[in-house]
């Protein structure tokens, strides 16, 4: 199935257009990964965010191996809004989960009602993407693993290599991106779509019950 093309500029809606339909998304992965970057820079809305700056309080339970510049940290989760135009629109809604482990039980509410996920993983810290993969697995819905390669101190591995790592199934799509590019975050959420829609994927978006 073609990838659906990433999100022109909003424009006003024709008189008696009729409205796109809506998704909702999760944009899940490890601790300083990218996820806020990634909402931020894609949705056509002011995203909705609840990053509050990191104290010495939090030094024995979030590590910042790999992350040692981050000051700030999201709590609660990330609101984003995009929509896809064209012949086929869709709306979709993005919830970013927080990364921190202490954070993990708010994760299911937040996925409750989305039909796609997106798992961001670092190739610099790999194994902050188990937790995120196995709950994206679980969920039972479609999902896309997205390397974000933002930071030049990132190492660069074939797809295979990653794939490998992270023991993925030939299904799972694998992407890479630069999460503060816009154009770039919409084909990760156009990939998602796509495997999302595709009626070969046995995994079928019917959304996450309570």
């Amino acid at each position: 199935m073609p990838v659906p093309a990433p999100p022109e500029p909003p424009a006003a809606a024709a008189e008696g257009a009729v409205a796109a339909p809506v998704a909702k998304f999760v944009v899940t992965g490890g601790f300083g990964v990218g996820k806020t970057t990634l909402i931020g820079a894609v949705s056509e809305i002011t995203p909705l965010r609840s990053e509050t700056t990191m104290t010495q309080a939090s030094t024995r339970t979030d590590h910042l191996t790999g992350v040692e510049g981050k000051t700030t940290t999201t709590t609660a989760m990330d609101f984003g809004r995009v929509t896809f135009t064209g012949p086929h629109p869709l709306k979709i809604y993005l919830f970013g989960t927080p990364g921190q482990e202490r954070f993990h039980h708010v994760w299911k509410e937040l996925a409750h009602g989305a039909v796609g996920t997106v798992v961001l993983v670092d190739t610099a810290r790999l194994g902050d993407g188990f937790a995120p993969l196995d709950f994206a697995e679980e969920l039972g819905i479609p999902f896309v693993i997205a390397v974000n390669e933002f930071t030049t101190a990132a190492r660069r591995y074939p797809d295979g290599a990653v794939r490998e790592a992270l023991d993925l199934g030939p299904a799972v799509p694998l992407v890479r991106c630069d999460a503060r590019n816009a154009r770039s975050a919409a084909t990760v959420l156009a990939t998602l779509v796509a495997h999302a829609l595709n009626p070969t994927n046995p995994a079928q978006p019917a959304g996450v019950p309570l």
